[in-house]
């Protein structure tokens, strides 16, 4: 049996976490959830992680700061990044592929396309 790919789920909008949370585990993941930018950073350091679901505008540390950790150390640099942010200006959505993300989607968002972006993310 293949073992549960481990994702972060960063935001600090309570409700999306909740259901990101149920969607995620119910499809098999291993999840890891951060209300803020710094208990991010804290669960990147600890996991192996495969892939980071983060939102942009997040206390303390935003998403931008934390996908450029992810990718500037080659620790993490297998671990996938998918913003989901209410940012949805095109220049917002260039800084964060500037950031190094694999994917950025825009709040509101369906659950359905989300599992299926990280699901093609992971394959």
């Amino acid at each position: 049996m293949n073992k549960a790919k481990k994702i972060l789920l960063a935001d600090d909008e309570p409700n999306i976490l909740l259901s990101l949370d149920f969607l995620m585990r119910k499809n098999g993941f291993e999840v890891f959830i951060a209300r803020n930018g710094t208990e991010a950073m804290e669960i990147i350091r600890k996991e192996k992680l495969d892939a980071a679901v983060l939102d942009i505008m997040m206390p303390d540390i935003d998403g931008y700061q934390i996908c450029s950790f992810i990718k500037s150390k080659s620790t993490y640099s297998h671990c996938k990044v998918l913003f989901l942010s209410a940012k949805s200006k095109e220049s917002d959505i260039e800084k964060g592929f500037e950031a190094g993300a694999d994917a950025y989607m825009t709040k509101p968002f369906s659950t359905r396309s989300l599992l299926l972006k990280v699901q093609e993310l992971l394959a």
